[in-house]
Formats: structure tokens, C-alpha cells, sequence
């Protein structure tokens, strides 16, 4: 099984929905029982709060469900749980290294570092546009999720 947990700063926006949006591309594919996929914060300020509405809706127009979400935050035992590490911003990036004690085993990195165009994923939090954020993380998880299946990691599911 690969796992991967996805971290931004609160987890009520951008890491929940890269979360729900990679559940939905592997559930598509028929690969959800290859994957355990989940979100968390490097703060403590949202813990316990559900995702942001505007997040919620975002993942509402794509079909997508968030429902029964609250944000966590991130422990350093999640770095033996999970396979890959991946947060949004480089901000997080130095945040779950530091919660985490360091990254001997590469696990920690950026989602967009696997897409044709590396870079920070803005917070719409921040900015107010859930659009941006969306086609960002759904760029990176494709690029994730192609990575995972070119070497092998998975097996994808064909119907003939």
C-alpha cells in the first residue's frame, strides 16, 4: 500500500484537497485499494475545524466530498507511517522537516515538484481563489500519481 499524507499550514484549505482530489483519481482507476491517502497541518491553529467552505465547495463542483474532515496536525511519527510527504508551500516544506527531525529517507518534498513546473501551491486563505489552488493541486497530483504508476509502485486496473 502507498501512503501519503499531504500538509499545508492549517489543513482546512489546500491539503485536504489534494487529499480528497488524489482519493478521487485512484478511486477512478480503480486503484483505491493501493492507496492510503490523508492530510494534516504543521500548526495547531485550525485542529479539530472542518475543511474551509471554500474548499468544501471547490471540491463540490468536481463531484468531490470532503465530508467528515478535520484538521489534524502533522506528528513526527507520521514520518515512519507514510511513504511520501508531500506539502504545499516551501514554508511547510521547512515546518514538517522540522517536525519530522530532518528527512533521512527523501520522503518529504513538494506536491508541484513532480509536475512539469515546480512551485509553491498559493493559500487560498490568503488570496481567495480556490480555482488557482485546484488546478494546481490537480496538476501535481497527476503528476504524482504518474509518477507512483511509472515506477511501479502501483498497478493500474484495465478494463479489456
Amino acid at each position: 500500500m502507498i501512503k501519503i499524507l499531504f500538509v499545508c499550514h492549517g489543513n482546512i484549505c489546500r491539503s485536504p484537497m489534494a487529499e480528497f482530489v488524489l482519493r478521487d483519481m485512484v478511486d477512478k482507476r480503480g486503484l483505491g485499494d493501493q492507496f492510503y491517502i490523508a492530510s494534516a497541518a504543521t500548526s495547531t491553529e485550525e485542529i479539530g475545524n472542518p475543511v474551509h467552505r471554500g474548499t468544501r465547495a471547490k471540491l463540490r463542483e468536481a463531484g468531490i466530498s470532503a465530508q467528515g474532515k478535520t484538521a489534524r496536525q502533522m506528528t513526527r511519527r507520521d514520518y515512519d507511517k507514510f511513504d511520501y510527504i508531500l506539502g504545499m508551500d516551501h514554508w511547510n516544506l521547512n515546518n514538517m522537516k522540522r517536525i519530522c527531525g530532518g528527512d533521512p529517507e527523501g520522503k518529504i518534498g513538494l506536491l508541484l515538484d513532480y509536475s512539469a513546473h515546480p512551485r509553491d501551491i498559493a493559500d487560498p486563505w490568503y488570496t481567495g481563489n480556490f480555482d488557482v489552488t485546484y488546478d494546481d493541486i490537480t496538476e501535481g497530483c497527476e503528476a504524482l500519481l504518474l509518477h507512483i504508476l511509472k515506477n511501479g509502485e502501483a498497478k493500474e486496473w484495465k478494463k479489456y
